[in-house]
């Protein structure tokens, strides 16, 4: 069975709807994006992140807000202070029981998403002053005025940014498509292959790189994204039986037949961002520090040592299981399973089941791990070895491919919704000798 087609989604209303403010959302991003703070200097901002943050944690984070840190853009702290604070929260109902059972009630779920929004203000002020104090105090020449006028400014302009940015991602979840957080962090990433396919031209044209290479490079990144899609959809399925039950009145519902998928890549692309958040905070240190001992140590931890790729290649690992383990419990789908009547073919309801379900999971996480870690390990080593100015792979690729997945795939279930609703509003049945409507 095929999906339905691009050009079918605008034949829908609602959905139209939906396409159109998603789209105006992320236009209104993208104009925020090219509005300078007050009172700095771009041009010196942003040679300063070429020549020393392009692999730093600032890189890293700018990469995130496509651009607009290196810029100094109103919307410079992008929607990362929102998805620190989510991450925060998830975190926490894995340690404090208290936080868990808000997780699983409705009403606690609305108490959360409002803590989550407080966190986010205070995380966004804290990074607005962090940045305002760097930009004033590390890159030279890249405040005209510099001061406490300028610090406050700056603070407020970028902290009233983030909080916009989050409202406006909340907007598109609730009244737009798909998610509005990954959808922004979608856009901030994509938005910046224009200028990298620019440079990629300078590159042809200066003779830096030649087309064979360039055509082999594509073959590898097309190749790269196929395996990445069928990872992120791949997923082992546990067969589940629902017995038969008697209704009343000599009525019996038949037994059903379905399954728990457990996908190869449950943790996502978060096991790469914890990893990437450590290994890069020594050379991070040494580049405000003028101590040569780190200095020494900060370059086994650059991309090059086998330090640097062997530790990278461990934290993911550890990582993938680690976060797999705080999303995903065997032992509440184990009771939640036992409470509906079913059970696994072969394996004894509650602590069996949940032993189990962590057995496979278990297994299945391996393979996810060590995708993950080849996924962030060897673009690094390929674009190296090519010399083209951009990267592709990693982080930047499983949000990209992810996001893009769950948006067409919401979009396909209004399509079969729209159907279904179709069906029961003029289908017809005959009873009887009597027509029934639907």
């Amino acid at each position: 069975m095929t999906g339905p087609r691009i050009p079918n989604f605008f034949k829908i209303p609602e959905l139209k709807e939906k396409i159109f403010f998603t789209l105006l959302c992320l236009l209104l991003y993208r104009v925020g994006s090219h509005i300078t703070v007050p009172g700095v200097d771009v041009t010196a901002l942003t040679q300063y992140f070429k020549s020393n943050q392009g692999g730093g944690l600032l890189g890293m984070y700018d990469m995130f807000v496509g651009g607009g840190l290196s810029r100094a853009t109103v919307f410079a702290l992008g929607i990362m202070p929102y998805i620190s604070a989510s991450i925060f929260w998830q975190l926490m109902g894995a340690v404090f029981p208290y936080v868990e059972k808000l997780q699983r009630d409705e009403d606690g779920r609305k108490k959360i998403t409002q803590w989550t929004r407080y966190l986010t203000v205070g995380l966004a002020a804290g990074q607005a002053w962090g940045i305002a104090i760097f930009i004033e105090g590390v890159v030279q020449g890249a405040v005209a005025v510099p001061g406490w006028g300028f610090r406050i400014t700056t603070a407020f302009v970028l902290t009233v940014g983030g909080v916009f940015v989050m409202w406006l991602g909340e907007q598109i979840t609730e009244r737009g498509l798909g998610n509005g957080m990954s959808l922004l962090i979608f856009f901030s990433i994509v938005q910046g292959g224009w200028p990298a396919i620019g440079k990629t031209m300078e590159y042809l044209r200066t003779g830096a790189v030649n087309w064979p290479k360039l055509i082999v490079l594509a073959i590898i990144m097309l190749a790269v994204v196929w395996v990445t899609v069928a990872i992120t959809v791949a997923a082992r399925r546990i067969p589940i039986q629902i017995p038969r039950k008697v209704m009343g009145r000599g009525r019996i519902r038949e037994g059903q037949k379905s399954f728990i998928p457990l996908r190869i890549n449950s943790a996502g692309v978060m096991p790469i961002v914890f990893a990437q958040s450590i290994i890069i905070v020594p050379g991070t240190l040494a580049q405000f520090s003028n101590v040569g001992a780190l200095k020494d140590l900060a370059a086994y931890f650059q991309p090059g040592s086998w330090v640097y790729y062997v530790l990278y290649a461990v934290l993911i690992i550890f990582f993938t299981y680690f976060y797999t383990a705080i999303i995903f419990n065997p032992v509440d789908l184990a009771e939640n399973l036992k409470k509906q009547g079913g059970f696994i073919p072969g394996v004894k309801p509650g602590t069996r089941t949940a032993e189990y379900i962590d057995h496979v999971l278990s297994r299945v996480t391996l393979p996810g791990a060590i995708f993950l870690t080849a996924i962030a390990v060897m673009p690094i080593l390929i674009f190296d070895y090519f010399n083209v100015p951009f990267r592709f792979g990693g982080t930047a690729l499983l949000i990209v491919v992810g996001v893009a997945l769950d948006t067409v795939q919401q979009m396909q279930q209004h399509m079969i919704l729209r159907q279904y609703d179709g069906f029961m509003k003029e289908g017809r049945v005959r009873f009887r000798g009597r027509q029934r409507y639907m």
